[in-house]
């Protein structure tokens, strides 16, 4: 128990914690420097508030460093979009927090994950395939660049 205090008192270890409307602005941030076409502070505010939504963060020192967030149907969910900040990429952050998050829409019924990722973004690849995700379709010109989405999925249970 000691241990997990310092910890948190020390800021080295980000903290796993659903997010709230509160963390609208912080989040949209964060979509907009990860993501060519960002989400604004009203967007993500929205999405905050819908019951079907479910959101995660990763907050070192009060700052949001991390966020993945999905939208539950019936007993399935799909990953609508994660992003690590630029300066604590590369540094294991993604994996507990994407762990967290399937633990928290298990908890809320759901018994598979879908989502779509870039066929060239190779980090986030890697991430879902160590995860258990498996590729399920592709979808040819998804992205405005033209880029293949590939669909993937995990069974939760």
């Amino acid at each position: 128990m000691t241990n997990i205090v310092a910890r948190l008192l020390s800021g080295t270890q980000p903290v796993l914690a659903g997010a709230r409307p509160q963390d609208a602005a912080a989040i949209a941030a964060l979509h907009a420097a990860s993501f060519r076409r960002g989400w604004d502070e009203d967007e993500v505010y929205r999405l905050l508030l819908d019951h079907a939504v479910v959101a995660h963060c990763a907050v070192m020192r009060r700052t949001v460093v991390g966020f993945i967030m999905s939208r539950l149907a019936a007993d399935e969910a799909e990953i609508l979009s994660v992003a690590i900040a630029p300066a604590r990429r590369g540094r294991g952050l993604s994996r507990p927090l994407l762990n967290f998050h399937l633990r928290g829409l298990a908890g809320r019924g759901a018994r598979a994950v879908f989502l779509e990722v870039d066929e060239q973004n190779q980090a986030a690849r890697r991430l879902y395939s160590g995860s258990g995700f498996g590729e399920v379709g592709r979808r040819q010109g998804y992205y405005e660049s033209g880029a293949t989405a590939l669909v993937l999925r995990r069974d939760l249970d």
